[in-house]
């Protein structure tokens, strides 16, 4: 894993050397000492193409990016990582970094999955969606950017750059499922990762690093 060379390290190259940390206290340095010795940033082409696809690709992104370029089933020098490398408002629960091929091909899951519940046609059933986010499905720009540990099915988080009148453009989504929801938990990427390292980064404990 290469790092960033900053004269002062990124929020991103903080996030990272706090997360490798964290790993560590729980016992399982090894783990992300194999993760770190494989792993690479995603490339400048492939990187291009994100932010060709997303022009407000928050500079913590693309900088976590060209740090590690996802940790989803990510194939590194022949070996495939599933490294849990996030975390959301859902205490001690951890999620996968997307890479960024990854992003590029779900940047049509958001509107696919959730278009309904963004045009509020499942109220009546209880489907909580946060008032900052738009009502129309069809004006949606959401980028895919972690599935939780089970492989997305329970939990998703996206940047939300079609936010209502009163949300923030960058905007984090979580969507969570049973019962159904989709909140607003950051304003920016920036608020998100400060969160979860003021947090001490909870979801990488002895019960997570064990699966």
């Amino acid at each position: 894993m290469n790092d960033l060379n900053y004269g002062e390290k990124s929020l991103a190259q903080r996030y990272a050397d706090g997360l490798a940390q964290a790993y560590r206290q729980a016992g399982a340095g090894e783990l992300w000492d194999e993760f770190a010795a494989a792993a690479h940033g995603v490339k400048a082409k492939k990187l291009a193409r994100l932010k060709a696809l997303y022009p407000e690709l928050p500079e913590s992104l693309a900088e976590l990016l060209s740090i590690v370029d996802g940790s989803y089933w990510r194939k590194y020098q022949g070996r495939k990582f599933a490294l849990y490398f996030l975390g959301s408002d859902l205490e001690e629960y951890p999620y996968y970094l997307l890479s960024a091929k990854q992003m590029r091909k779900n940047q049509d899951l958001a509107a696919r999955y959730y278009g309904d519940y963004v045009d509020r046609l499942f109220d009546e059933e209880g489907v909580a969606v946060d008032q900052r986010i738009v009502r129309d499905s069809q004006t949606m720009r959401w980028l895919h950017f972690a599935d939780c540990m089970n492989n997305g099915g329970t939990s998703q988080l996206f940047l939300d750059f079609s936010p209502s009148e009163t949300g923030t453009i960058g905007q984090v989504v979580r969507f969570l499922h049973d019962p159904d929801e989709l909140a607003v938990i950051a304003d920016s990427f920036d608020d998100y990762l400060q969160t979860l390292m003021d947090g001490e980064y909870d979801f990488i404990n002895e019960d997570t690093v064990e699966e």
